[in-house]
């Protein structure tokens, strides 16, 4: 059997890939592996199990339920919630881990499993690889009262939400925001949140079936959001992914806020209350070039990590920094989360303007984001990519053409035979020349 868990979990098609029995070993092995760790001390375990609003979590999550109960383990339903949600209420209720079923963004045939140990944090990979290594083992099974009992958290989504709505002491009157829901597990958070400090709020794909999550809408689909913010003329508009633990944004005239204007935005409003640490942001090697100089020049430091938000948070826990995030909208707050969360960043973002008084093209405006061009480059030996002579050559060619005007990226993916080329320049031309030159160099000195 090959690693199950990837950078976020385990996840592929559901009933495939992750199918109920798969769903039981692990919930068994996890319950084992964070016991003998000691999370459970010498009483009796409790967890959480959250999931997003896609048919095949029904069935997952009572795989995941019985599993757990099975190993003597008391379990917590949450139901439907975002996966900040169940990192929250792991940390809430005194859980000893959480469970969340989510393929965050992925459409609706996939789904996903991952773990959180007490409070609310994800697990390494040592933990996972230790989980893996249990599955299916000989153990010996409770009986009687050592089974676990399970119940259902009828306040859980109502503690999450107060949680959010406390980090913040603005009043959002006076704004018309619209949010695309994407049909997921911030259907009810999300809208109910805004609404309830003020903002007239406009809920889009906020009627899950279990079939529509992330279908052409969400934080991967703006354009039903970019129209909605024009119709209503609102004053922003957010969008999330289906498990809601990331946001992107658009303002009052239907532009897109990406991931790293959000972060420059949440940077510069956090150093100004005095709550960033060092006065450090992290973001990741894909962050545009234009936030980094912003930044920067506005006199703070960029860490940055892997791709990846789980890169993003190891670099925030080795640092003990407050603030990071990625370009895709994964934006981690740790003085109120231990994951990524949209709606509490969109909340942040509207609580700025409210208490501002900007409008957020104008907030957005204090980095200026440069032309970004991405390339996939198929069908090559990706472990030559930082030793061949020609692409390393072609690449010092690039970066001396730059200069300080751009930069150059070639990072090989994770999971496929290909390398990703990405270029940023001062303009869109200049970087779709630059890319596609080093991507022809990469194809030919790196072919299979």
């Amino acid at each position: 059997m090959g690693r199950i868990f990837g950078t976020d979990g385990a996840r592929g098609v559901a009933n495939v890939d992750i199918t109920a029995e798969l769903a039981l070993d692990l919930a068994v092995a996890a319950a084992h592996v964070l016991g003998e760790a000691g999370a459970f001390a010498d009483q009796r375990p409790t967890a959480v199990v959250g999931r997003d609003p896609r048919a095949s979590g029904e069935f997952l999550e009572a795989a995941v339920v019985a599993g757990l109960a099975s190993a003597g383990v008391d379990v917590h339903r949450l139901g439907v919630v975002p996966t900040p949600g169940a990192a929250f209420l792991t940390a809430a209720l005194d859980a000893d881990m959480g469970v969340m079923i989510s393929a965050s963004h992925n459409a609706m045939p996939d789904n996903g499993i991952k773990f959180l140990s007490r409070g609310g944090h994800k697990l390494d990979d040592a933990i996972e690889l230790a989980i893996e290594r249990r599955l299916e083992e000989p153990w010996q099974r409770p009986t009687g009262a050592a089974v676990g009992r399970i119940g259902d958290s009828g306040t859980a989504v109502h503690e999450y939400v107060r949680h959010l709505e406390h980090t913040t002491d603005a009043r959002l009157d006076g704004l018309r925001i619209v949010l695309d829901c994407a049909n997921g597990a911030a259907f009810e958070v999300g809208p109910r949140v805004l609404a309830e400090l003020g903002a007239d709020v406009v809920a889009i794909h906020a009627e899950p079936d279990g079939i529509n999550i992330n279908l052409k809408c969400g934080s991967t689909h703006l354009g039903d959001l970019r129209a909605a913010v024009i119709n209503h003329s609102a004053d922003a508009g957010f969008a999330f992914d289906g498990d809601a633990d990331r946001c992107l944004a658009v303002d009052a005239n239907g532009d897109v806020i990406d991931g790293d204007q959000i972060l420059a935005v949440l940077a510069m409003a956090a150093r100004a209350a005095g709550r960033l640490h060092d006065d450090t942001v992290v973001a990741t090697v894909m962050s545009n070039l234009g936030f980094v100089q912003a930044l920067r020049a506005a006199g703070l430091t960029v860490v940055q990590a892997a791709v990846g938000d789980r890169y993003v948070l190891e670099a925030m826990r080795a640092g003990g920094f407050t603030l990071g995030g990625e370009q895709s909208g994964h934006v981690i707050m740790s003085d109120y989360a231990t994951t990524g969360d949209g709606v509490l960043t969109a909340l942040h973002v509207a609580a700025q303007m409210a208490t501002t008084g900007k409008k957020l093209a104008d907030l957005a405006a204090v980095m200026t984001r440069l032309p970004q061009v991405l390339i996939n480059v198929p069908d090559v030996d990706k472990s030559r990519t930082g030793s061949d002579v020609a692409v390393l050559a072609a690449v010092v060619e690039a970066e001396a053409q730059l200069a300080d005007t751009g930069r150059v990226l070639l990072r090989p993916s994770g999971t496929e035979p290909l390398v990703r080329v990405m270029v940023e320049a001062a303009s869109h031309d200049q970087a779709i020349e630059v890319a596609e030159r080093l991507a022809a160099v990469v194809g030919s000195a790196l072919a299979i």
